[in-house]
């Protein structure tokens, strides 16, 4: 007698190989059969047209703080997540002194855009060491299961203060204390060490990070604390401005260490033929034996641009601006007003806004050949008709006019997609060769940040829906190796052994999904945060159940209120 059979489903078993019918038993936490046909079980579930997978395993997260207070941490956990990596690029909230929460806070809301009140308000700031904080998280029943790297720029301001928010060299006594500190969470249970080195990264208050300018001396003996620990990643993400310094470093890190490093890679419009010169010192590395790879996205990092947004077309424009803070039903109603409307769309950028608002919003302001109406189901890979230019030219009005009609019309919840990076030519080749590239690892989904501008968590859905069954732009993608790349890849990338392939033995992490069902919807904005932060999130239909270490956490959609979830550390 199994505790539990899925029967009949199409078993696609994150490996890779082709996918079979039959049915996947389980015991207690694990799964005990697979193929064939099954004996009896104290529950059944049908499968028949369904396909059954390993959990996802999503590596690039945010939730650091959310994680501290929320079991659910969706929407990852409604898009199939059972397993999440938090403490990517640089930025989390462990070690810590007092004096810092708040330095920490303004560095998590400045780099991922989650709000600062709703990080005030959740955390409980019970931990002060790395090791405190994974206790932290352990304390918590959740629904899903959490692992943690240890990120740069807290090491930093908890070792040197001041001086790191000043970003000053540290000393080789900064560095030797940063480097045990690293050894000592990574033996706590840490999956690695993270940083970033990008001017993109700062606080709202138009300061760099930490470690932006960190030495070699510095990054070296953080990488070699992994090698003593024995196990653990490195990864980071960098301007690569010295892209031949920057291999450098990376190859000797990978080198000592013989462990794994990995980087964030997007394409850059301004410089179509970066991410192929990057991945060709990937494989340079490759081929002298060093484990150096790229993390990608599988599709454009894109910004969600609506009424109550974090960025908007209109915010250079000081009549919007001055509505910007009302609450949406009134702003949305004095937006309505035709005298209103003629005075926004008469005035110019205003230079106060220029200085205050980020640089992108000039861009946003005037590209509306690079905003796509989103659609419900959203289109990410969008065909040039569908951008706001093109709409205009078409209704023989300004994009401007075009674009404010469409945002105010409806129920205010309207957005627009603006594709930031690997959407050069109007398609998504470059995601494709970036996917399947064998060097490259799948992740960049940032469930738990940028809260008001972004809405990626989506990503693993995406994958099945828009590469497997629905791209007409293009070639598409084999639905095992699409499975593999977010399962047994992503799991063994950072030495979670135990998970990411039906196979007897392994943690019984499950989705069943009803594939053509399977279904996103357009993103929306709620205000659920602590102190009522806001933040993006995006439903999905056709997630028949997910189960975690053999226990539905849901069903049909809707949580079962089951808490199998747990912290997962490194080594264990």
């Amino acid at each position: 007698m199994h505790d539990t059979v899925i029967r009949g489903g199409t078993i696609v078993d994150g490996t890779g190989a082709p996918a079979f019918t039959g049915d996947l038993a389980i015991d207690g936490d694990r799964i005990t059969a697979v193929g064939g046909k099954a004996g009896p079980a104290r529950r059944d579930i049908p499968a028949e047209g369904r396909l059954v997978t390993p959990g996802w395993v999503d590596v690039h997260t945010h939730y650091d703080g959310q994680a501290t207070w929320d079991p659910v941490l969706a929407p990852s956990s409604w898009h199939g997540a059972t397993t999440i990596l938090l403490g990517n690029c640089g930025v989390g909230f462990a070690p810590v002194r007092k004096r810092d929460h708040q330095a920490l806070i303004d560095l998590m809301e400045g780099v991922e855009d989650i709000p600062g009140i709703a990080l005030a308000e959740g955390l409980k700031w019970d931990w002060e060491s790395f090791p405190e904080y994974l206790d932290a998280l352990s304390r918590l029943p959740r629904t899903i299961d959490v692992g943690a790297q240890i990120a740069h720029h807290p090491l930093r301001v908890y070792v040197m203060g001041e001086r790191a928010i000043r970003r000053e060299n540290a000393t080789a006594e900064d560095i030797a204390e940063m480097s045990r500190l690293t050894e000592e969470a990574v033996r706590a249970g840490a999956f690695g060490f993270t940083t970033s080195r990008t001017d993109q990264h700062k606080t709202y208050a138009g300061e760099l990070v930490p470690g932006r300018y960190a030495e070699e001396e510095e990054l070296v003996a953080l990488g070699e604390a992994l090698g003593r620990a024995g196990r653990g990643t490195f990864g980071m993400l960098s301007d690569f401005e010295d892209e031949a310094a920057e291999f450098g470093w990376m190859s000797r890190i990978a080198e000592r260490t013989k462990l794994p490093l990995w980087f964030l890679l997007t394409d850059r419009s301004a410089d179509p033929d970066r991410w192929k010169r990057l991945m060709a010192g990937v494989r340079e590395a490759r081929a002298r034996g060093l484990a150096i790879s790229a993390q990608v996205a599988g599709r454009p990092v894109g910004l969600i641009l609506g009424l109550t947004t974090s960025l908007n077309p209109f915010a250079l424009r000081e009549s919007f601006n001055e509505l910007a803070r009302l609450p949406a039903a009134e702003q949305l109603r004095r937006l309505r007003d035709p005298a209103m409307k003629r005075a926004i769309l008469a005035e110019e950028a205003s230079p106060r806004l220029l200085d205050v608002l980020p640089p992108l919003s000039r861009q946003i302001a005037t590209r509306w050949d690079r905003m796509y109406v989103l659609g419900d189901p959203p289109d990410y890979e969008p065909a040039p008709e569908r951008s706001i230019a093109y709409m205009a030219q078409k209704a023989g009005v300004t994009p401007a006019e075009c674009c404010y009609d469409y945002l105010t019309g409806g129920d205010g919840g309207r957005m627009l997609y603006f594709p930031v990076s690997n959407y050069v030519h109007g398609d998504l080749e470059v995601v494709r060769s970036l996917v399947t590239d064998p060097h490259t690892v799948l992740g960049l989904s940032d469930g738990g940040a940028h809260c008001g501008v972004i809405c990626d968590a989506s990503l693993n859905t995406f994958m099945l829906t828009h590469w497997v069954r629905d791209r007409t732009r293009g070639e598409r993608l084999p639905l095992e190796f699409v499975v593999k790349r977010q399962t047994s890849e992503t799991a063994d990338f950072f030495g979670m052994h135990d998970r990411g392939r039906l196979r007897p033995g392994m943690k019984a992490d499950v989705n069943v999904i009803d594939f053509e069902g399977l279904r996103m919807h357009h993103p929306e904005m709620r205000y659920d945060l602590p102190a009522g932060g806001r933040r993006l999130v995006q439903r999905v239909e056709g997630y028949d159940m997910t189960m975690v270490s053999g226990v539905p956490v849901f069903e049909r959609g809707e949580e079962t209120g089951a808490k199998p979830g747990r912290l997962v550390r490194a080594g264990a």
